[in-house]
């Protein structure tokens, strides 16, 4: 076992599978010689040389396009887009040909690709850099999106995505990156995608959350039960496909939901988990499912931060006001 952080377990998660199988590429803007902007790639190329760990012009359609062909090709490439922001640049090799490949060919053509990028806001970082976008790559069928909130899952995660058959986009929380550490084990393991976690039991109330939210929601959960409150947490850990056993099955237990994300409001994941709880367990609800978001504006700069990101505090009141709530 070894105690990583997040991003260390990235990096850890890429060397194993790098080792494992030579078809396992790493390439992106400074991943090479700088080892990536978050340094999630650092130590790659010095190991595996030049040829398998390798920077690319500021180019993220070249980045994505190369990618897909690759993969069509019998190679296994995962690719770094600098921030999340960026990836708008890609949308069309995404949703046009990494997407719809299998599709298109009946199956005879596979894209076993990985693209990587940080998510989310907390870095007090410019425009472009603070984008939750998990809503708009899950509306994509043929993709797969994933979040991570431990080190642990997020290796386990990523080594599961480099060993899929399709395009999964992998989605890195930047503000804790490096703000957990964790044991991780050294040796190669994978967690199945599409498979949410039950993190804490409870029986009064499910609160739903992902990536880096996990965190406030986590406090959240602790202040609940110094008030005698009992609250079952579940990390979604895949956003699509999204795991609706879980979920169905906790609100059918406690008869509310509370979702949590990042993100904004309109359209977001946390609809869709309302809708499953709505159609999977309706005769148990006690209380209408609620939702806590980001509100529906563009990530604020710096300065503007604190009032856009979602605190415990700000959790615990909305859960004890779903938790009031009677029939």
């Amino acid at each position: 076992m070894s105690s990583l952080c997040l991003v260390e377990a990235v990096t850890d998660a890429l060397a194993v599978e790098m080792e494992a199988d030579p078809a396992v590429l790493v390439f992106g803007q400074d991943v090479g010689g700088k080892g990536g902007v978050f340094r999630a790639t650092v130590g790659l190329q010095e190991r595996f040389g030049e040829e398998r760990c390798f920077d690319t012009p500021l180019s993220e359609g070249g980045i994505v396009g190369a990618a897909i062909g690759m993969a069509v090709g019998g190679l296994k490439p995962v690719v770094e887009i600098q921030f999340s922001g960026f990836t708008y640049s890609a949308f069309n090799q995404l949703a046009n040909h990494a997407a719809r490949l299998r599709n298109r060919s009946r199956g005879s053509l596979t894209v076993p690709m990985v693209l990587r990028t940080p998510h989310g806001g907390g870095i007090r970082a410019p425009e472009h850099h603070s984008e939750c976008m998990e809503a708009l790559f899950g509306h994509m069928r043929g993709l797969k999106v994933v979040i991570p909130s431990t080190p642990y899952d997020a290796k386990g995660l990523l080594i599961a995505a480099i060993r899929d058959p399709d395009p999964v986009v992998f989605l890195e929380p930047a503000r804790i990156y490096r703000s957990v550490r964790q044991e991780v084990p050294q040796e190669a393991y994978a967690i199945p995608l599409g498979k949410a976690r039950v993190e804490a039991e409870g029986s009064e109330l499910t609160l739903v959350s992902y990536g880096a939210q996990m965190k406030e929601a986590r406090e959240a959960v602790r202040q609940l039960a110094a008030k005698g409150r009992s609250v079952e947490l579940i990390d979604l850990r895949t956003i699509y496909p999204l795991d609706a056993e879980t979920l169905v099955a906790s609100v059918r237990k406690t008869g509310r939901l509370l979702v949590v994300h990042e993100a904004s409001e309109s359209f977001g994941a946390a609809a869709e988990v309302m809708a499953a709880a709505v159609e999977g367990a309706f005769e148990h609800l006690q209380a209408p499912p609620a939702r806590l978001t980001g509100p529906d504006v563009f990530a604020p700069l710096a300065r503007g931060e604190h009032h856009y990101l979602i605190r415990s505090e700000q959790i615990t009141l909305e859960a004890e006001r779903v938790l009031a709530y009677e029939p």
